[in-house]
């Protein structure tokens, strides 16, 4: 008796599958041929992004080479082509770029490239603050120490990874206004930051005895 039961129990849950089958079977298919759409165009277009980032490393790369073998206006010119379309390798093709019209002696044209880093929207702070050092390195350091003090008094707080160099650079700029007690401070400060760098902090122990003498 229960074997007869267990059947029409089955009989009638298989009458319902093919009634709700009926019923939404067509959605069932669309919603799968949709999924199997989006999971197509995903893998697509992650397929693009990468085929555009092997492009862009293989531009950059080349870039480079020809930096190295003095080549530099040709650099400058696929430099500017990849800041330009954008991507993984723009930020660090600007700064090459930058880096060039240093090399070239153009100190107030590459203050003013670093200056556009800087300025970058979408830029996180550390390149930011980067671009910050390297454009008061160029010029502000020479052209107006106080001006360069107060552009580099943001990187010297704790925490920022450019605080060492920073600082060296604000007791620099403190020598060129002639405030040697200021400087004294600072270099003696870094000569026992054991998280700077141990090159400079054996600079900033020399120009501590140098002022302290």
């Amino acid at each position: 008796m229960s074997e007869i039961f267990r059947e029409i129990d089955e009989e009638l849950r298989r009458d319902n599958l093919l009634k709700l089958w009926s019923r939404y079977g067509r959605y069932v298919i669309a919603v799968a041929i949709l999924a199997l759409a989006v999971a197509g165009g995903i893998a697509a277009w992650r397929a693009h992004q990468l085929s555009e980032r092997q492009a862009q490393s293989a531009r950059f790369a080349s870039a480079l080479a020809l930096a190295r073998a003095g080549k530099n206006t040709d650099a400058a010119t696929v430099f500017a082509t990849i800041d330009k379309d954008g991507g993984g390798y723009s930020v660090l093709a600007s700064f090459e770029n930058a880096a060039l019209l240093a090399k070239a002696g153009e100190r107030k044209k590459a203050a003013a490239a670093y200056d556009r880093i800087a300025e970058a929207s979408g830029l996180s702070p550390t390149f930011r603050e980067l671009a910050v050092l390297l454009s008061v390195m160029q010029e502000s350091l020479d052209a107006d120490p106080k001006a360069a003090i107060g552009r580099l008094a943001p990187l010297t707080a704790a925490g920022v990874p450019w605080r060492p160099t920073a600082l060296e650079l604000t007791a620099a700029a403190q020598l060129k206004l002639g405030d040697k007690k200021a400087a004294l401070e600072i270099y003696k400060g870094l000569a026992d930051d054991l998280t700077a760098p141990r090159g400079l902090r054996a600079r900033a122990a020399e120009m501590a005895a140098a002022l302290a003498s």
